[in-house]
């Protein structure tokens, strides 16, 4: 029968988080998106559809949307069942369907095309929200940025970093806690724990190299 769970810690010290990041630096040395893109466009578009889909399922169908509408221009034009008919398989098809094409309209309205840059204007955008802005800044323009999904809440909550399940304010305690030279690394390591460890219904605690560190570990 396994113990009982310690009782989280009040709070943690930075000095405490970058030790543990450390370790899941070296276990994950080089986390990026598993999604596949050539540019920017590509990426924002496939962040889109990911949203309550695997990033493989949206692997599948991305190389045919891109062939047939490789630009925000083509994008912004295409017929909605065409698309629909593509991205069926993602979920939520109309929806996203409908977010695409907007955020592709919205491009070529107001960014000549192109995608922008900066939190502000990527959330203007359909289907477009922090998280999803935080990836484009992180993957596509190499800016610091923390994305907050399901793993890096989960992750966060577990090791004290956090003592909210609220996005937003996860990403205000890990940017305090962790300096921006990090925070594009953050993101992708803490999904890569959380998928092989830190997995939400049962985590492998007894072969996780930060138990000791973690408030939430049952050892």
């Amino acid at each position: 029968m396994p113990a009982p769970k310690k009782t989280k810690k009040s709070q943690v010290s930075q000095d405490s988080a970058l030790k543990v990041f450390s370790i899941l630096k070296k276990d994950y040395p080089n986390p990026k998106t598993e999604l596949f893109y050539e540019d920017p466009f590509q990426l924002l578009i496939a962040v889109i559809l990911s949203a309550q889909c695997t990033d493989a399922r949206v692997n599948s169908v991305t190389p045919q949307l891109f062939k047939k509408f490789p630009t925000a221009a083509l994008l912004a034009k295409a017929p909605p069942k065409e698309v629909e008919t593509i991205i069926h398989s993602c979920g939520f098809y109309k929806n996203k369907t409908k977010a695409i094409i907007q955020t592709a309209k919205s491009l070529i309205e107001q960014f000549q095309g192109m995608v922008p840059d900066t939190m502000e204007e990527l959330v203007s955008l359909s289907g477009v929200g922090r998280k999803t802005a935080s990836v484009i800044l992180n993957q596509a323009f190499d800016k610091p940025a923390i994305a907050v999904d399901t793993h890096v809440a989960r992750v966060s909550y577990r090791l004290g970093w956090t003592k909210s399940k609220n996005p937003l304010i996860i990403e205000r305690d890990l940017k305090l806690l962790l300096p921006e030279s990090l925070w594009a690394l953050v993101n992708g390591t803490l999904i890569l724990h959380g998928r092989r460890i830190c997995k939400a219904r049962k985590p492998v605690c007894s072969q996780c190299r930060i138990n000791e560190y973690c408030p939430s570990a049952v050892i």
